[in-house]
């Protein structure tokens, strides 16, 4: 087992397959785009395979791809592939732009859950926040993915005076979708000039959700590992829920790893340090030990960070470099 020194099993690793992205969000990219590195920087499919190999040898069971925008890397039906022949859970993170030249190959790699990035359900807001003009598509092919009966989640960074007014068109829209949408705090990563006076909180939301929907909203069961309060609406084919990694951490129950696409290990999405195991790899050493010294390494909650100005004060990449 992956276990750190408060007796956290870590069993889920999220590896990112690349930095690169199609979209522009505000949230997760700086405006100017980041600097591109030679490939040889990153992973290659076989290192990918190898890596996760690895963390499966130590117990992980789940494993979920990101990016960037994971469906953007060219050898990413391989790396599916691959990774499907392992005893795990296989699951993506996705913007949804690519998803339709992938169906048949997440049915095939039996990748059932799949969560995609829409924070606004309004075609020139979402046109705004991403920068670009994906609408119809990203909409299309998440109801082709419901269509086809896949475990649809749909994440939605809320930023106050952004796309907050949507919160509860949202809720709605799980009336007539077998969809869970997810609400997530906004975060701070560099470039995203975060400021707490644009974030909104999970008290603020679940607000807007009860005045609006009153005693129809029904609190659900968590599961043991969620990062998310599930909940829904009485009679509603969907579910929602709300991650509130800044104001009511998930932390004492956390189980991720992550690995960035150039073979960096962070033992928590906000730690400002990371372990390179693909430097160590490469050279031929036992990886092994660095991730057990990494994860038992972990912090009680979100990387030490414990107050709204400690957040102000830390050094971590761009989201699009850590994976989602």
């Amino acid at each position: 087992m992956i276990i750190d020194q408060y007796n956290r099993v870590h069993d889920y690793l999220r590896i990112s397959l690349t930095e690169r992205c199609n979209l522009r969000c505000s949230y997760c990219m700086p405006e100017e785009g980041i600097k591109l590195r030679p490939r040889s920087d990153f992973m290659s499919l076989e290192e990918v395979v190898t890596m996760a190999q690895t963390f499966v040898s130590l117990g992980v069971q789940k494993i979920r791809l990101t990016g960037g925008e994971p469906l953007v890397r060219k050898d990413a039906k391989e790396i599916l592939q691959e990774l499907s022949k392992l005893p795990i859970e296989l699951a993506i993170t996705t913007n949804g732009i690519l998803l339709n030249e992938y169906i048949d190959t997440f049915r095939s790699c039996g990748v059932r859950s799949i969560n995609v990035s829409l924070d606004s359900l309004q075609e020139e807001k979402f046109n705004s926040i991403t920068r670009r003009d994906y609408f119809k598509r990203v909409t299309a092919n998440i109801q082709s993915l419901l269509n086809g009966k896949f475990h649809v989640k749909v994440n939605a960074v809320v930023i106050k005076g952004v796309n907050d007014d949507e919160v509860c068109d949202f809720v709605s829209w799980t009336r007539d979708r077998n969809v869970h949408v997810r609400f997530i705090e906004f975060m701070p990563f560099q470039g995203n000039k975060w400021d707490w006076s644009k974030g909104v909180s999970f008290k603020d939301m679940m607000t807007k959700i009860e005045t609006r929907f009153g005693n129809n909203v029904i609190k659900l069961d968590d599961g043991k590992n969620d990062t998310a309060k599930n909940f829904a609406i009485a009679n509603h084919l969907g579910t929602f829920a709300i991650i509130s990694s800044v104001t009511n951490p998930f932390c004492d129950t956390c189980n991720r790893i992550r690995l960035t696409a150039d073979g960096k290990m962070k033992n928590c999405l906000f730690s400002s340090s990371e372990t390179d195991l693909l430097t160590a790899m490469r050279a031929g050493e036992d990886i092994e030990p660095l991730i057990l010294k990494s994860v038992w390494g972990k912090k009680a909650l979100r990387g030490g960070i414990e107050t709204m100005e400690d957040f102000t004060k830390q050094k971590n990449r761009t989201m699009v470099a850590i994976g989602g």
